[in-house]
């Protein structure tokens, strides 16, 4: 800054006054714009340095140092913001008592997909995109749950979850990609269509009841190709909302009748349908209540990657409704018990368990809960509340008890 105010001190003496004003206010400008972009870079790399670690106490002889740390403090992590942020929209938690459950792992490619029964069409197993997954290969082909009463298993509450894969492939005017109705029990007669609608690229949900067709908004998550979305159903006596990718896609207060079972539809289109990681069920106790009649909460919303202790975004959401529950009462404490069915061996499911533990503990001391009122325990396989042999066993024995200490 001295060799420019010399410079701009010569410069003065030496032209012209109207030239030299001028010139001066453009030379005042740029050396202007070079501080500002000076502290600026200076501020950014503080930034990256506190967010690496490389910072520990302020240098107060570098005031943007301190600048760089305050800014720092005031900006989240980046790392997975936008999906948790997505997620944290959203008020879907899957219901208490799971009825069904494949995620399609064990399926022979090339075969029916063992747990589900074909209403109309074709369809068989493949592998997309990394995932085993049934294919609803043309128009109008259908298929709905294998189950002991295959018209009338849903309850008066119920949650319905699948990932769907959207093929990488151009679509000109209205293309149905998906459809979900649901069902009268014992019947054929629908209650609710939902639809996934594509138009030109422009995406959008439309749902039918007995009063009519009806068009949702836009997305608020996008739909991409040549990647997994999950969709998510919540009916609650007679309200039902759908969520996309976590977010809340349509909320009706009133559906006309209690539905008993559903279907999944390829709608209008030429190519093929992709669905997979399904899962029902049924019941939704609030968390006060579960807590006061069995001094635990059982929890199947809180999930992780396979094989592995990082949890998925979507269990932020029920991470959230526990941590507010020990905000109104301080005086709680939880044994966090992390628990497998008894697929792989002890050897492998109990310290996977134990992790798994520890990775809700640190999620809920992140939200403010003090430390020294959670507990981690892995419990493996070793106390199963169903039958390991069936599918449904093996999903109710994969949870999280919150037990009360």
């Amino acid at each position: 800054m001295k060799k420019i105010a010399l410079l701009l001190t010569v410069i003065a003496l030496t032209c012209p006054s109207a030239n030299a004003q001028s010139f001066l206010e453009k030379l005042a400008n740029r050396a202007k714009n070079a501080a500002e972009q000076n502290i600026g870079n200076k501020v950014e790399k503080g930034v990256n340095d506190v967010l690496d670690g490389k910072v520990g106490k302020r240098d107060k002889k570098d005031n943007s140092t301190g600048q760089a740390e305050a800014a720092a403090q005031a900006t989240p992590e980046p790392q997975n913001k936008p999906v948790q942020t997505a997620y944290a929209k959203t008020d879907f938690v899957p219901g208490d008592v799971v009825i069904f459950d494949d995620p399609m792992d064990g399926e022979q490619l090339g075969e029916f997909p063992s747990m589900w029964e074909l209403r109309k069409g074709e369809t068989e197993v493949v592998e997309v995109n990394g995932k085993k997954a049934v294919q609803l290969k043309d128009r109008g082909t259908s298929i709905y749950p294998l189950m002991k009463s295959p018209r009338n298993f849903l309850g008066d509450v119920f949650t319905v979850e699948f990932d769907w894969f959207w093929p990488n492939a151009p679509y000109d005017g209205y293309n149905t990609r998906l459809e979900l109705y649901l069902c009268k029990a014992d019947s054929n007669d629908e209650i609710f269509r939902l639809e996934k609608l594509i138009k030109d690229g422009d995406m959008t949900w439309y749902w039918q009841t007995n009063s009519g067709r009806q068009k949702g908004t836009k997305d608020d998550a996008v739909l991409t190709p040549g990647e997994w979305h999950h969709i998510a159903l919540s009916f609650n006596k007679r309200a039902l909302k759908l969520y996309f990718d976590g977010v809340r896609q349509i909320n009706l207060p009133n559906v006309s009748e209690i539905p008993g079972w559903f279907y999944l539809a390829l709608g209008n289109g030429n190519d093929a349908l992709y669905l997979t990681n399904f899962k029902i069920c049924q019941g939704a106790v609030p968390l006060y209540d579960r807590l006061a009649s069995e001094g635990k909460i059982v929890s199947y919303a809180i999930t992780f990657d396979t094989g592995k202790a990082t949890l998925k975004p979507e269990a932020a959401v029920e991470i959230n409704r526990i941590t507010k529950l020990m905000q109104d009462d301080p005086s709680l404490k939880f044994e966090v018990q992390g628990h497998c069915d008894n697929t792989g061996s002890d050897a492998v499911n109990d310290p996977l368990s134990q992790k798994r533990a520890e990775a809700i503990v640190a999620a809920l001391v992140a939200n403010g809960i003090s430390q020294d009122r959670l507990a981690a325990v892995g419990k493996g396989s070793h106390e199963p509340i169903a039958d390991n042999s069936t599918d449904e066993g093996k999903a109710k024995n994969r949870r999280v008890e919150f037990v009360k200490k």
